[in-house]
């Protein structure tokens, strides 16, 4: 039997993922790119993967390396204006080819199955996009570049219910009988707002979103104020930002060039790449009962260690109101608690998960801390501790001796914390 921890403890952290998508719908971009690179074949046993664990996916795709490869070979340009394609009658037949092409590359490829599970999945497609002329901007008539006029949501849900995986081409057609070529990526987000998706997921050739200055973001929740390292970035963030605030849960942006990417994105909490919400999904807040568990979880290796003293489950629910928690993604990573003696407060059960605490997560308890204990009308907060003194004398604590604690705290001589105090 495998020594190794490491693979049985990310099965076991992934379960409530495993849960929590299940019987879920996700769209997922899929560009041309994605299915030119040596990593496709495991983007795709991936994908298999996500379906074998019930996850209810439609896939829209891409094909613009495709398309101008073809073209090159035929000799022939796609005309641009500005940054957008101009289809003219002409050249329409010969982008949809490639298009087709593309499209039954990854039927064939979703066909097969995860190759560990051996079992033939149901992939299909259909008209599900009503498309209409973008028509003439600028003096340009972009003849059969279109966009998306409307989504067949009744059908689509109709064969995801049916355990199939949905493939939708960036084309469209109008109910005249025209065809329309549109952005794969603008028609993504389209799809995941009509359906209401619980994701739509990006595949770009980056880790995910990275600012001005190169730097990647692993979540973002607003796009005012964000500079972009990319234009294609700027793109997909707007795009998701926009899906978010139009019923999809959340989006996300990751390498395909990466194996298991997509994996760690939505089976660990720290994920691969950038995540866009409408709000964080780390939340700092009052504690409620369904929190007990996790803070006993958090502050139980600290309590064998000797760093905390030992609480009861008894001695925490009833007093689970003095608690403020840090909640990431359904887990407890960072707790403490405030107990007012007079005019003074208590700051103790500073906890953080050791895989949390580089990221200024006490910092953030300890305002949150201060700030109640104002609220409540404390004139000064104290901390008894063992082994975090020069954290708190950091952040402006003051060691004082033991004869100054207040009468109404016992004090255990044992331990011999030291005794530290800030005025607020």
């Amino acid at each position: 039997m495998s020594t190794d921890n490491d693979h049985i403890k990310w099965f076991r952290d992934s379960s409530p993922y495993i849960n929590a998508h299940r019987a879920k719908t996700f769209v997922i971009y899929l560009g041309g790119e994605a299915i030119e690179h040596a990593n496709y074949s495991n983007l795709i046993n991936d994908i298999a993967l996500l379906n074998s664990l019930g996850v209810k996916l439609v896939i829209v795709h891409g094909a613009d390396p495709q398309i101008t490869q073809s073209l090159t070979e035929q000799q022939v340009q796609w005309p641009m204006s500005g940054k957008i394609p101009v289809t003219t009658p002409e050249i329409l037949a010969k982008i949809l080819a490639p298009i087709g092409t593309t499209r039954t590359q990854i039927e064939a490829s979703l066909s097969k199955g995860h190759s560990s599970i051996h079992t033939q999945m149901l992939v299909t497609g259909g008209n599900f996009v009503t498309a209409k002329p973008m028509g003439i901007m600028d003096g340009t008539d972009f003849h059969h570049t279109g966009t998306t006029r409307r989504v067949n949501k009744a059908a689509i849900v109709s064969q995801l219910e049916h355990q199939a995986i949905v493939v939708i081409s960036p084309i469209g057609h109008s109910p005249s009988g025209e065809t329309f070529v549109l952005d794969a990526r603008q028609l993504a987000h389209n799809v995941a707002r009509t359906l209401e998706a619980e994701k739509l997921i990006y595949f770009s050739p980056d880790d995910g979103i990275r600012d001005h200055d190169g730097v990647l973001i692993n979540e973002i929740t607003e796009v005012n104020d964000l500079s972009f390292h990319d234009p294609d970035h700027q793109m997909l963030t707007n795009l998701s930002i926009a899906a978010c605030l139009n019923g999809v849960k959340r989006c996300h942006v990751i390498n395909y060039k990466s194996d298991g990417a997509l994996l760690e994105e939505l089976f660990t909490r720290d994920g691969s790449g950038t995540q866009i919400i409408q709000e964080s999904y780390e939340k700092l807040r009052t504690a409620i009962p369904d929190d007990v568990a996790g803070i006993i979880e958090l502050i139980s290796p600290l309590e064998h260690d000797g760093i905390l003293v030992k609480r009861s489950r008894e001695l925490i629910e009833s007093e689970l109101d003095h608690f403020r928690v840090i909640e990431r993604d359904g887990m407890i990573v960072a707790c403490a608690a405030l107990y007012p003696f007079k005019s003074q407060g208590e700051l103790a059960c500073l906890a953080t998960h050791p895989e949390y605490r580089n990221d200024n997560r006490g910092e953030l308890l300890l305002q949150s801390i201060e700030s109640s204990a104002r609220d409540l009308g404390l004139k000064s907060l104290f901390v008894l501790t063992t082994q975090a003194v020069h954290w708190f004398i950091e952040r402006g604590f003051e060691e004082l001796p033991i004869d100054t604690l207040p009468e109404e705290r016992f004090y255990n001589f044992q331990r011999n914390s030291k005794y530290l105090k800030k005025a607020l």
